[in-house]
């Protein structure tokens, strides 16, 4: 009984980044409101019942069946956010980028995104970071080439038979064109938002891929990212939170807000 208290730590540490874990993941979904609301009605009804002693052995009863119910309400209502952490869990990459490689990637993309954004050109990129988009590639257009902000031009010009999917960047190279990203539930984007920024967001949802999106109606810059939106980048702001996303920065660098 020695250790009783470490032990005792450790299991409430365990616990603890579990939680964390799991809200930061269901963060800006609609699983984080019903997880929250979930958690806080047993939280009362177990705190009731222990008050409550052995005066309340039939609520005790129900509470105990609810929670039986509860643990396969979730899997059932949480199913498009367990399925999307399986994927990130079976698909997750050890190997990243350097520094300066990274560097050069983000000044490719801007200087496209830019080009496309003049010219009214469509525009969906993908930059894949830990978890791997294999499953997409395979799917695609496999190219494996290096990464020019004349090639990204060259595919998403409206002549080009591969410019209305989707480009997958892996490891600082063109891995393949002609990509179809799953797309957002409807609920979740704008009306005024067409399928790019429908794909971008799904696929945001269901990875750690950083999406850059060019709307061909109105020129505008935006960047998906684990399921949100950040709209109307100006380049001096798309350059920095590309930066910030994928060059690594050091801890404790602010996150800029969803617009």
């Amino acid at each position: 009984m020695a250790h009783t208290w470490w032990v005792v730590l450790l299991e409430l540490l365990l616990i603890g980044v579990v939680v964390h874990s799991v809200l930061e993941f269901l963060r800006g979904t609609r699983g984080a409101r019903l997880i929250k609301g979930t958690a806080l009605f047993l939280i009362i009804s177990y705190t009731i019942i222990q008050l409550g002693g052995d005066k309340l052995v039939r609520v005790e009863f129900l509470f105990s069946r609810l929670l039986v119910f509860t643990s396969f309400a979730i899997v059932v209502v949480f199913q498009p956010e367990l399925r999307r952490a399986l994927i990130r869990l079976g698909e997750t990459r050890l190997l990243r980028l350097g520094s300066h490689p990274a560097r050069r990637m983000i000044d490719t993309l801007c200087q496209s995104a830019e080009y496309c954004s003049r010219n009214r050109i469509g525009a969906l990129i993908a930059v894949e970071r830990e978890t791997g988009l294999a499953g997409l590639i395979e799917n695609g257009t496999v190219l494996n080439a290096e990464l020019s902000a004349e090639l990204l031009n060259t595919i998403f010009w409206p002549g080009s038979i591969l410019h209305d999917m989707g480009v997958v960047v892996r490891d600082g190279r063109v891995a393949a064109a002609g990509v179809q990203f799953p797309l957002a539930e409807g609920g979740e984007v704008s009306q005024e938002m067409g399928a790019r920024h429908r794909a971008g967001l799904g696929l945001s949802q269901e990875s750690d891929a950083v999406v850059v999106i060019v709307s061909e109606e109105t020129g505008i810059i935006s960047i998906a990212e684990r399921g949100r939106l950040t709209r109307n980048l100006a380049p001096d702001d798309l350059r920095s939170m590309l930066t910030e996303l994928l060059d690594r920065p050091a801890p404790g660098a602010a996150r800029r807000t969803a617009a």
